[in-house]
């Protein structure tokens, strides 16, 4: 079966995989795209999941300010290298994390932040299990993943801090 450039390209642009990565998954899907992205998602998370018991004590503090300067947010998200830090895709999904930060609210970074005594339900709670506000069909985890999977290193969100005028 041959896989033309087009649908290479589509996929690419769709999944942020590598070239040879969307060449070997559509050949593998047999020339569908949704079951492409699939198997390239399922690749993803098996790198995430190789990856998640490296050190991560490189990244970025990002601060967002919405729009008249009545909430902001920072954002510490780390990952194995000063180099990827200093990715564009690194760094843009460190600029999402605190958008979400500021407008979701969350209060705690995963449930294994949560105290016991707490009734908040986790997925609006807790940052990782929140949807995306960019993307309601993934949660933040799910974005993460896919920034581990291309840019092949392990990235944790260590701290935030979120800031509401007159709060």
């Amino acid at each position: 079966m041959q896989v033309s450039t087009t649908e290479i390209k589509q996929l690419r642009e769709k999944t942020g995989a590598g070239v040879i990565d969307c060449k070997n998954a559509l050949l593998e899907a047999e020339g569908s795209m949704a079951k492409a992205a699939e198997i390239l998602n399922q690749r993803g998370l098996a790198l995430a999941r190789k990856k998640a018991g490296r050190t991560a004590d490189q990244g970025i503090i990002e601060a967002y300010v919405h729009q008249g300067g009545q909430v902001a947010a920072l954002v510490e998200v780390n990952c194995e290298t000063d180099f990827v830090a200093r990715t564009d895709e690194f760094k843009e999904l460190a600029h999402n994390l605190a958008l979400q930060i500021a407008a979701m609210s969350p209060q705690f970074v995963s449930p294994d932040d949560m105290p016991q005594e707490t009734d908040a339900d986790p997925k609006i709670a807790c940052l990782l299990l929140q949807q995306f506000v960019k993307d309601p069909d993934k949660t933040v985890s799910d974005i993460i993943t896919e920034t581990i999977a291309k840019v092949g290193e392990n990235i944790k969100v260590c701290r935030f801090a979120r800031f509401e005028l007159g709060y």
